[in-house]
Parts: structure tokens; sequence; C-alpha cells
């Protein structure tokens, strides 16, 4: 007798892409009470999610190409991030020197009145004018500028903790797994997935599909759905350089350049200053994108016009670049291009709907999440309303960062400070979880350097999605700058290990 397979079950929605727009969406529509399948080619933002500036910003840039609608919209969602994951995000104060012959005083004053004042601001201080004396580290010939706050924020860490939220509401994250086939059957969608690991396929049914490929969004119609992509989007590729901390002060810089483009300094993980971003056109694969020659040169003039300390391409210590998604509006530049977003909603009477995003920026992603479900809304009637502009990220449950560390030295005064601080930052409260049953520093099992040890490394691995040590040690967490390649292999075999030990999820379709 021939053995009839089961019909996969029939999910309300399945989300192409696990980048912050894809596990922004999937977890809010988790939290309505759909049921959600989301799927990755690789790992949880491993393309532009964890390779953006680390801003949580209204654009200040952006009103002198007049998208008054996009930094008001930004401003607002700035101050909820903020208090909502206070472990991966937290304000950051901005200096902007003044270079008249670039843009005027007067210009820049009004546009930081406005951004101070398009959306309510209750957590961030206003801008105001500064003075550079004697002692500043900025050249000589500039000697006045302005402040103003935005926000810092954990990018590759705000993906995973979207996806463990709509894991918590019920939603199945699914790595590692790319979507090779995508097709409408009557009023239900047939998903084939590819695991890329070993090649197996697995097939799924949704009674609405959802694009968030990000980079891919286009290329997913014609590889997988077979049809025409409604938009087409302009990838952007921005690049940034890693350099041991500049003795600049707390603040971080943004930097006005000849060509118009802007470039920051950003204080980066305790030891270290991020640079970037390039801003250039891109044709070719967006996983292959690499920082040129040209791009390094850049950079390195803009700051070293600015500053007295004068960098080198010696002084990189790493870098990183990723492909923006933009819409293609046609702007003569790349840096005029616009970094809102749209939506595509195809439903063909008697056909199961096909809802494609367009564009973004981090800034954006909750808000865009919560449009994204809405327009949905008739498809699923019995969904639940809007929930997610004051839920806490897991782990930010607490009121800040000194009082989260002091509670930890408490209750585990034998975890070592350097320890608590990047847990606070990384993990928040979730730093519990991880140290379950630990009474002394050697529960915590091997420790592979700068502080990973063992436990953790499990944690990732059971909980988070991790698969490899890259993605411990460049997106869990960033402690890929202080462990060289020699280092690792033992962390190698701990990954490893703990994916033998975990039983608890699959991290692939069989």
């Amino acid at each position: 007798m021939t053995k009839i397979q089961p019909s996969p079950p029939l999910q309300d929605i399945i989300v192409i892409g696990g980048g912050v727009n894809g596990c922004g969406i999937a977890m809010d529509a988790a939290g309505r009470g759909l049921q959600v399948l989301l799927c990755e080619m690789d790992d949880l933002a491993s393309a532009t999610s964890s390779r953006s500036s680390k801003l949580i910003h209204g654009g200040l840039r952006y009103l002198e190409f007049y998208e008054f609608r996009l930094v008001r919209e930004a401003l607002a969602e700035r101050e909820a991030l903020l208090r909502n994951a206070p472990h991966i995000m937290w304000p950051l104060r901005f200096r902007l020197p003044h270079r008249p012959h670039l843009r005027p005083a007067w210009m820049i004053r009004i546009g930081l009145f406005l951004y101070d004042h398009l959306a309510k601001r209750e957590m961030l201080p206003a801008s105001c004018g500064v003075r550079f004396g004697a002692d500043s580290p900025l050249v000589s010939s500039i000697d006045r500028g302005f402040e103003y706050s935005d926000g810092w924020v954990d990018d590759a860490r705000l993906v995973v903790l979207c996806a463990k939220a709509a894991q918590a509401h019920g939603a199945e994250i699914v790595t590692r797994s790319r979507c090779i086939k995508a097709e409408r059957v009557a009023d239900i969608w047939k998903v084939t997935l590819q695991n890329q690991i070993n090649g197996q396929t697995s097939e799924h049914r949704c009674r609405t599909l959802i694009n968030a490929a990000g980079p891919w969004v286009s290329r997913l119609f014609v590889e997988a759905i077979e049809q025409r992509a409604p938009k087409q989007i302009r990838m952007v590729k921005g690049s940034h350089i890693v350099v041991p901390r500049m003795d600049i002060g707390e603040q971080a810089y943004i930097l006005q350049n000849e060509d118009g483009r802007i470039v920051f300094v950003i204080p980066y993980e305790d030891e270290f200053s991020l640079i970037g971003t390039t801003d250039v056109d891109y044709q070719d694969d967006p996983s292959a994108a690499r920082i040129s020659a040209e791009e390094t040169a850049y950079l390195l003039a803009v700051v070293n016009d600015h500053f007295c300390q004068q960098l080198s391409a010696d002084n990189i210590v790493w870098d990183f670049s990723g492909v923006r998604p933009l819409m293609d509006d046609e702007a003569a530049t790349a840096q005029k291009a616009s970094r809102d977003y749209s939506f595509e909603l195809d439903t063909k009477p008697g056909s199961a709907p096909l809802l494609s995003v367009f564009g973004g920026k981090i800034t954006t992603y909750r808000k865009l999440a919560e449009a994204a479900v809405d327009s949905l809304a008739d498809f699923f009637p019995h969904a639940g309303p809007a929930w997610t502009r004051n839920a806490r990220l897991p782990g930010g449950d607490f009121i800040d960062h000194a009082a989260l560390n002091a509670e930890l030295g408490r209750s585990f005064p034998w975890l070592p400070e350097q320890i608590r601080k990047r847990w606070v930052r990384t993990y928040g409260t979730l730093s519990l979880d991880i140290l379950q049953d630990c009474s002394i520093l050697g529960d915590l099992g091997e420790d592979f350097g700068a502080g990973l040890h063992a436990r953790e490394v499990e944690y990732l691995v059971t909980n988070e999605w991790a698969l490899t040590a890259d993605d411990i040690l460049w997106r869990r967490t960033k402690l890929g700058l202080h462990l060289q390649h020699a280092d690792t292999v033992a962390l190698h075999a701990c990954v490893k290990q703990a994916l033998e030990n975990s039983s608890s999820r699959s991290p692939c379709p069989a």
C-alpha cells in the first residue's frame, strides 16, 4: 500500500527574508495571533541588516531632500525603540563641525530646529551650538559647530530579538533555507524551501506570502515566483571601516564632505571607532559586496580633513559593506535616493495574496512591519490589533544599564565586570537565562578568549539560531574584533558539539 504523505500545516503567512523588516513583520503578525513561518536563506541579519551604520536616527540629511514625512516617522520611532530595547540601543550625542562653504549656519540651524520639533521628543536633549577651543580634536580651521542627539543600535541583535519575540508568539523561524519556488494554487501558496546545508527540500503552505527579501526582493520574483517584479530597487553599497578608538571624546561626529555626502565617526565596542558610510551604486550579487580601495581612501580622506589625529589604511582592523535596497526613484546620485519604503500588494481575485516590501531603513522597521500587517487586515479579520508600539523586546525589561549591571553583580559576584557589562548591552535580562544554575565562574565552561565561554555559545546555538562561529563572533556578538582566527579552533568545536547536543529545535527543515 502506498503511504500517503500528510500535507504540511497551513500557515497564515510565510515571510521570506530574515532581515530586520522580515523579522519585524513576523513578530508583529505572530503577536496578532496569526500563524507565521519565516525563512532565511542564510543566518538572520546576515546581509544588509548587520552592515548598517548602527544608528537609530531620524536622518538629519534627509531634510535637505524634503523628506519631512520620513524624518518625522523616523524621529517618532527613534523614541519608541530607545524605550523598548534599552539593552541594545542607547542615546548618542553627535557633533556636526561647521564648514561654511558647504552649508551656511542658518541652514543647519533650521534643519536642527525641525529635527527637534517634527516629532515629540521625550528622552533626548535638544540641539545646540558649540565652540571648539584649543583642546579640540578637530583641525584648527574648524572652530564652531552644532550638537544634536540620536541613538545607537546593535543592528544584528535587533533582528535576532525580533525573531525571538516572533517565536515567543508562536512563529516558526527557519534559517539556512532558501525559497526556490513559490506558486499559487488557487487561494493557497505552495512554497518550496531548500536547506542550504544538506540540500534537502521541504514544502510549506500559506494563505499569504510576504516577500521581504531586501536586496533580493525583485530577484525573488524571477527566480522563485516566476513572474515579473512590480518594481525594481536601486542597490546602494555602504561601506565602513573600523579603527582603534580615536582620541576624539565620547561623542559621535557627522562630517560634511565636498561632494555632498556625510561620514559618521562613531564610538564602537568601547575600544574602536566606526567610520562610514560611502553610498555608491551597486549592480552585483549583494552577498559579495566588499569595500573597494577607492572607498577606503575616501573615508580616510574625509576623516583626515577634519581631525588632528591622522589615519592610514594600516590603522584599519575591520571593514564591512552592505547593500541597501532603496526604492528606485531615479535620483541623480545614490546618496539622494529615498530611504522611504513602499508595499506592493498583489490580490488577484480568487488567488492568494502576495505582499512585497521595497526600501526602508532600520529605524522605521517597526512602523513598516505594523503597516505591512495592517495592509492584510481584510484577509485576516480574526487578527488582533497593532501591539508593538510599547512592547519591550526580549531582554529589555529593565530600567538602565547601570541598574542591571549592579543587580547582576549582587546576584553573581563572581561574574567578571567585563562580562557583566557586555552581557547587559547584548542580552539584557536574558543574561539570567545564560547564568541559570551557575554559581562559580567555572560553571560557564571553557573560555575561548575575550570573555566568551562555552555556556554563552551553547545558549546562542540553542536559543538564537547560531550555527557557526561567525554567527556568534560577528552577529550575535562583535567578539570577532578581539579574537584572531587561530583562537577560534576550539570555538568551532564547541559550536559543533552544541549543535549535536541541542534537541530543543531543528534549525533547518528536514
